[in-house]
């Protein structure tokens, strides 16, 4: 399993997804919505944190699944 948080990009006209630290996962798409279908199962497995960029690179949402640090009752 990745040891570094998935996160779902665009490059080069597509849609991609990368292990932080550990370089890019096989494939690329042309819709945001496959690939980061593809990025939630792959973090969902390795119980770590999905994010996900907007087209211009800044972070348009996070997901934790998995060891979450905060401890918040409820």
């Amino acid at each position: 399993m990745p040891e570094g948080d998935i996160e779902t990009y665009h490059a080069d006209g597509k849609w991609r997804n990368r292990v932080e630290a550990h370089g890019e996962l096989p494939g690329e798409h042309d819709r945001k919505e496959d690939a980061v279908k593809e990025g939630r199962e792959r973090a969902r497995d390795a119980r770590v944190e999905h994010i996900i960029r907007n087209l211009d690179g800044t972070i348009g949402e996070r997901n934790t699944y998995g060891h979450d640090p905060r401890n918040i009752p409820g």
